[in-house]
């Protein structure tokens, strides 16, 4: 597992320790990626409908053996989790085109969930900051992430946080932020 970044805020909220997921942590995160997307369908929400029939459209599996996902435990449970990929999945290279390329000097943010248990505590909004701020990935100096064009609350909250918007393929909106700490 390539090591190309160093965590520099390890406590968020408080109460919540940032740290590298490990295999031991698959079936906690897989558990809250499912909680997530039940929650999403209670919404009237298709995102992540994949998970509930057994599809991972981004390993996740794969992505903690490749150090691309981080968790934020409080005690011994998964609150949270986020993957942040230093290479563009073919998802990114399908909506970033040519800008996306393993050299790109970019992190793809991806499954930013939170456990229901610690919904609307700022866990989430925290967390989205953390990816920006409180870690530093060696060579990178941009956060992009997507979002489903027609979902105007996570559009507005994104926007809130310092994203600007790229635009928009297939239906999902671009954005992008400056990780600032992380020029190259």
């Amino acid at each position: 597992m390539e090591q190309s970044f160093t965590i520099i805020q390890d406590i968020i909220n408080e109460d919540f320790r940032a740290t590298l997921a490990e295999p031991k942590d698959t079936e906690a995160v897989m558990a809250l990626l499912t909680e997530t997307a039940e929650w999403l369908r209670s919404q009237g929400s298709s995102q992540w409908s994949a998970l509930l029939e057994g599809e991972d459209s981004h390993d996740t599996e794969g992505a903690i053996r490749r150090g691309d996902v981080f968790v934020f435990k409080k005690g011994g449970d998964v609150a949270g989790m986020v993957i942040l990929m230093r290479k563009p999945s073919a998802w990114d290279s399908k909506l970033w085109g040519t800008r996306a390329h393993a050299k790109d000097g970019a992190v793809y943010l991806h499954r930013l969930a939170i456990s229901r248990k610690h919904a609307k505590t700022g866990l989430g909004r925290s967390i989205l900051d953390w990816a920006t701020e409180g870690i530093q990935f060696e060579g990178k100096h941009t956060m992009r992430l997507d979002c489903g064009a027609d979902n105007t609350t996570l559009n507005a909250f994104y926007a809130r946080h310092g994203y600007t918007f790229v635009g928009d393929a297939e239906g999902y909106c671009t954005y992008e932020k400056s990780l600032g700490l992380n020029e190259c």
